[in-house]
């Protein structure tokens, strides 16, 4: 990691009489700052937290930390997965809470400009006002912020048919880590000038530099019915093969989403409900737009042939009922211990193969591995639980195991949660020698004193 400035008061004298009112360094605060929720830590705190907020200011953030070596972790609302927005000692965070205002909403064009602390559901609440909605869909929508969802490049349960951050981006301004200020990206549909940095921006978990302002692009608002499926299978590679059936038959549902057994006894532990007298799989889909009764009866035939007994309603209520089950399941994992989410994504059609693996997994190594899945991408997220902050070495073990499965698969590391701190060990293994020197090299030209996120998916490094 980049080493501080040797006179860190000095660092914080000059942030201080540059950004008045924007500094803290209560210890308490300083603290929050460590961790995030993947359950990891860093080894102490960061010198100070600043809350900037104005593209000036982070400008002037950036110049100073640039000249004094002062490296740099920009953090949204700390919802990340993968230890990707945690700040250590001689760091700054640089927190965008309060660069949270839309600047712009445009029904002609459809899009809207917003700052990046906004969160994801307080801006869709404002679009919905005006017929219109931005699609990335996190489980944290309600408390994540839009920043923090372009560059995790963030996922949801609504993938597959309206896809994932990067597609609902069209612009970016960014802050490099010299106060430099960049546009990237086209307010228009099309355009091809030059290498797409707004894409390589997103996802790039603030290694490239600070994102200040997003154009995004939106949706009307989907109207017609919405119909729900919920249904039970006997094993949770029936339910995976009639995932897959699903979109073989040519349909995109708004919402596919699976549970295993492993998973129902949690949800069922935590609601009170006896889910696995039901079955020892559960498959949800939500379909939507006017076709949504159709479509609906064609995916409860498919489940059927399966294998699954689909329980099909319109009704508001008993929808929210069912997606509920699926919502349950990470607040009842978290309720047995620190948890070690992963989050691997297989083709669609190998995703029995991966649940069968994941029970192989168990068996070898003693442990119990809920998985939920994305069943509409192939986005697995087998889940460990353990007791205390250090993650046992037999569940990185396990971990390690399950990503060489993925790759095997032909799939990821990583489908939405992104690298950070957990997975860069393994990321030279998914891009091979030649890719991972490459995009190491791609670091170092925006960033060529490895101040922005240092340590963060690549290995750290000494400059």
């Amino acid at each position: 990691m980049t080493s501080a400035l040797s006179d860190p008061v000095a660092v914080l004298d000059e942030l201080r009489a540059a950004l008045p009112g924007r500094v803290e360094t209560d210890p308490g605060l300083l603290e929050a700052f460590t961790s995030d929720r993947s359950g990891h830590q860093s080894g102490g705190v960061p010198a100070a937290v600043v809350y900037p907020k104005s593209i000036d200011e982070v400008q002037t953030l950036c110049r100073i930390a640039s000249s004094t070596g002062t490296p740099l972790v920009t953090r949204g609302a700390g919802t990340g997965l993968a230890g990707g927005a945690i700040a250590g000692p001689g760091e700054i965070a640089l927190s965008t809470r309060d660069m949270d205002q839309i600047v712009e909403i445009s029904p002609e064009n459809r899009l809207a400009v917003v700052q990046p602390g906004i969160l994801n559901g307080d801006l869709n609440r404002v679009l919905a006002r005006q017929g219109l909605w931005w699609a990335p869909d996190p489980a944290s929508r309600d408390i994540s912020t839009v920043g923090g969802n372009i560059a995790m490049n963030a996922g949801g349960l609504l993938c597959a048919k309206y896809g994932v951050t990067r597609e609902a981006v069209l612009a970016l301004k960014v802050v490099l880590a010299d106060g430099r200020l960049i546009s990237v990206g086209h307010r228009t549909v099309k355009g091809v000038t030059g290498y797409d940095l707004c894409a390589l921006m997103i996802g790039s978990e603030g290694t490239l530099g600070i994102i200040v302002e997003c154009t995004l692009k939106l949706l009307p608002v989907v109207t017609g019915r919405i119909v729900t499926i919920g249904a039970f299978f006997g094993s949770v590679e029936d339910a995976a093969d009639a995932a897959s059936a699903i979109t073989k038959a040519g349909h995109v549902p708004a919402i596919m989403e699976l549970m295993d057994d492993r998973t129902l006894e949690y949800v069922g532990r935590f609601t009170g409900e006896d889910l696995l007298g039901r079955g020892s799989a559960f498959l949800l889909v939500q379909c939507d737009g006017t076709d949504a009764g159709q479509t609906a009866q064609d995916v409860a035939d498919i489940v059927r042939s399966s294998g699954g007994i689909p329980e099909l309603t319109a009704d508001p209520a008993a929808s929210e009922r069912l997606v509920d089950l699926r919502r349950q399941a990470f607040p009842s994992l978290e309720a047995v211990g620190t948890l070690l989410v992963e989050d691997i994504a297989v083709p669609r059609d190998r995703m029995s193969e991966a649940f069968a693996a994941i029970r192989a997994l168990e068996k070898r190594y003693g442990l119990s591995i809920p998985t939920t899945c994305h069943a509409g991408d192939g986005n697995l997220h087998p889940t460990f639980a353990f007791q205390g902050d250090i993650v046992p070495e037999p569940v990185w073990a396990a971990a390690s195991e399950l990503f060489s499965l993925a790759l095997e698969l032909g799939g990821t590391l990583s489908g939405e949660h992104g690298i950070g701190l957990l997975k860069r060990r393994w990321l030279a293994d998914e891009l091979g020698p030649d890719q991972f020197e490459l995009q190491q090299q791609i670091k170092a030209v925006f960033d060529p004193a490895n101040l922005l996120n240092p340590g963060k998916v690549f290995p750290p490094t000494n400059t």
